[in-house]
């Protein structure tokens, strides 16, 4: 039976964090108890600062226990060799070092609180099977070496790719119970941590308020670690919002060794790693991304993975398969820092699809500046910052985006009159006395009607058939059939809709 979830969530001790039942007065308010989020808690916290980390969810149980749990130096998702291109050689090295600081930092606290997390050191590989990817993988190997790392042509894989290249000693581990770990180990009297603790509103001031659906905290500064900053940030602008898919499956024989293979294909990168769960071990690979928004039906892509492990493997059963989401920069490297126009407020975000890391490290820069004591890596990734030349084709592609679905959507009107054309887990758009409605049936036929609205910045949503959700194809927020806020940048749940009972 496939459980839909995580390998992450399955495979992982729960911490155990209160909710919050009372107004605090802290030094630094934290939103969101990923691994961004916590890290800076325990930096923060161990140079004396009164700190509480705020999770909506679970702590480790957003984008961070939905990764891959690889770790590796190089920039996978957006490629050294492009960011070389926009930024030049020099910043693509600082890229490089400062990740690498950051998958160090990671192993120096699992040996300082031995965390049992599964950390080993494996390669990463880039392949192509075919070839087709040649020229890619050839511009980004000799990036790589520009940039101070070894590379080889050995690949421990059975499968024989045609082209490709391994860099030695990167790294993998449960994120998840690494998270929860770490913040087991640092809650105290000056590092509070809460969970099941939703932001509701939030103003930045001397001092900054942030109120929440538990209490209000009163703050001097305040990190957004929300992998995209709640509210209404320029940077939401300069980013793209994806979807990715991941299935895990377990083998009849003849799983690869350990390492962090990248297998291209048209184009895309098919991420294929082991995991040794309590049950046995499993086969994952991550991949068919799109923009979020934009497939109503993404079913197939859970399909297309498993024909890609079965083309691959002697798969035995699909047992886990989950998707998760990632924000594309324009100019390619993340935003930390403070937010444009802000002086008390740090983001964090951007990620692409290696949030594990560049999450440690913005948790890192944004600790330093904090205390005084700004990091070298600061300027690489400020938050603030406006490249017109590295990101300009990006910036434009994005925004037009955002411009087309508002208009489309306004105009279109789908060919529904009525709730009864409405099967069990479908949803479709709606007018209802003139406004745009989200309605939908869950599995058991219950009908849910919100409005279509995002309370972000208005673009109507879409359906999303294999997550059962309502998805903002404009900047990426994602409302569950009733409308509460599953993720993104949104921090109001879509309206309810009081209607007609003649019209069910």
């Amino acid at each position: 039976m496939v459980n839909i979830t995580s390998v992450w969530k399955d495979n992982s001790k729960q911490g155990s964090f209160p909710i919050l039942d009372q107004d605090l007065t802290v030094d630094v308010a934290i939103i969101g108890g990923g691994i961004t989020g916590i890290t800076a808690a325990y930096l923060l916290a161990k140079q004396g600062k009164k700190v509480t980390v705020l999770e909506a969810r679970a702590i480790g149980e957003g984008s961070t226990g939905f990764s891959t749990g690889n770790l590796y130096a190089i920039p996978g998702s957006e490629g050294l060799h492009t960011i070389e291109k926009k930024w030049g050689k020099e910043h693509a090295r600082q890229v490089v070092e400062s990740r690498a600081a950051a998958i160090d930092f990671i192993e120096a606290r699992i040996q300082e609180f031995n965390i049992n997390c599964g950390f080993v050191h494996v390669p990463w590989c880039l392949f192509s099977e075919q070839g087709e990817s040649a020229s890619y993988i050839q511009k980004e190997r000799e990036a790589v070496e520009r940039a101070g790392l070894t590379t080889s042509d050995f690949i421990p894989f059975d499968i024989k790719p045609s082209v490709g290249f391994s860099i030695a000693n990167q790294a993998q581990f449960n994120p998840l119970q690494y998270t929860v770990a770490l913040a087991q180990h640092i809650q105290s009297d000056s590092c509070l941590i809460f969970e099941h603790t939703k932001m509701m509103s939030y103003e930045e001031g001397e001092p900054c308020i942030v109120i929440t659906d538990r209490g209000k905290i009163t703050a001097t500064e305040v990190i957004m670690a929300t992998h995209t900053p709640k509210g209404l940030y320029f940077v939401h602008s300069s980013m793209e919002p994806y979807r990715e898919y991941a299935v895990a499956a377990t083998l009849n024989d003849n799983y690869p060794p350990n390492g962090t293979y990248w297998d291209m294909i048209s184009k895309q990168h098919y991420s294929i790693r082991t995991y040794d769960t309590a049950h046995g071990k499993v086969l994952m690979v991550l991949g068919e991304k799109h923009k979020v928004g934009t497939e109503e039906h993404n079913e197939s892509r859970f399909r297309n993975l498993e024909n890609f492990l079965r083309e691959r493997f002697n798969v035995n059963s699909v047992v886990y398969s989950w998707a998760a989401q990632q924000y594309k920069p324009a100019d390619g490297i993340p935003y930390i820092g403070k937010s444009s126009g802000s002086k008390k407020t740090y983001i964090a975000t951007g990620f692409s699809a290696d949030g594990l890391v560049y999450g440690t490290l913005a948790a890192i820069i944004i600790s330093a500046e904090i205390i005084g004591n700004p990091n070298p890596w600061n300027k690489l990734y400020d938050a603030s910052r406006i490249t017109p030349v590295a990101s300009a084709a990006n910036y434009i592609k994005a925004n037009a985006s955002v411009t087309y679905e508002l208009i489309k959507d306004y105009l279109f009107k789908e060919n529904v009159d009525h709730f009864s054309e409405i099967k069990p887990t479908e949803g479709k758009i709606m007018e209802i006395n003139g406004q745009k409605c989200a309605v939908s049936r869950n599995r058991t036929g219950d009908l849910f009607i919100v409005s279509a609205a995002c309370p972000h910045m208005g673009c109507i949503v879409h359906w999303n058939s294999g997550e059962q959700s309502w998805d903002c194809p404009c900047h990426g927020s994602r409302f569950t059939t009733d409308g509460e806020v599953i993720e993104g940048p949104a921090i109001s749940a879509l309206a309810p809709i009081h209607h007609e009972p003649s019209k069910s």
